[in-house]
């Protein structure tokens, strides 16, 4: 299924990777796989993660606490921190380091989730609406240029569907007791049908509008610069 808030991530950090000069020290803070890395080949490209999620990482130029990244003040012209404060129990401890260590007049280039599921446990902590991201961006020292959804309404909408869809239980007794679990199944079971149906949709629309109402967006997206 499309996954419509990453090939909206993937386009906003291409944009962001070409307004940096040839030559940019760019940080990625909790990096991972590096998928993104490639977008920045034109600038020297570092990378830092602590590395201890079950899952593959690729090499990190620094493997630590993103509390305490081991270089000198002022050492990147800009910094790249997607999907990653919803993982760090202070975040604002890791958002002053990343102030330091990025120049004066350097950029930080943020993304993280409003709407998801636990996940990476036990290393997942928070959700963070666009007012939670500006308090801590602008405590840590940032000036935050831009504030926005990274995605839209039908990403969330094409989400929860797909996770209805998934998580919804097939036994009578997870329902209720007695005949009236059976009926409740019975009558969620075409609703789940229904569901995955209408993920694919919402995924497909998602992908091409991010209309937004309510304050729902899957995820916000930050430019601060310090």
């Amino acid at each position: 299924m499309i996954n419509a808030p990453r090939l909206w991530l993937e386009r906003e950090l291409e944009r962001f990777a070409g307004t940096l000069p040839a030559g940019s020290m760019v940080l990625d803070a909790g990096a991972g796989r590096q998928p993104y890395r490639g977008l920045f080949a034109h600038c020297t490209y570092e990378s830092t993660d602590f590395e201890q999620v079950d899952k593959t990482y690729a090499s990190s130029t620094y493997v630590c606490d993103l509390a305490a990244i081991p270089v000198e003040d002022g050492r990147f012209d800009a910094v790249v921190f997607t999907q990653v404060m919803e993982h760090l129990p202070d975040p604002a401890a890791v958002l002053r380091e990343l102030y330091r260590v990025t120049k004066p007049g350097g950029v930080l280039f943020y993304t993280g989730p409003l709407v998801y599921e636990e996940h990476e446990v036990p290393y997942d902590f928070y959700r963070y609406t666009q007012f939670g991201v500006r308090h801590l961006l602008t405590g840590a020292g940032f000036s935050v240029e831009e504030l926005r959804p990274l995605d839209g309404t039908l990403s969330t909408v094409a989400h929860q569907l797909r996770f209805v869809s998934r998580r919804l239980p097939w036994k009578p007794t997870d329902y209720a007791p007695g005949i009236a679990g059976v009926l409740f199944m019975l009558a969620f079971t075409p609703f789940r049908l229904l569901a995955r149906m209408m993920a694919g949709l919402a995924a497909r629309a998602a992908a091409k509008s991010r209309y937004n109402r309510g304050g729902m967006p899957m995820n916000y997206l930050a430019i601060a610069r310090r």
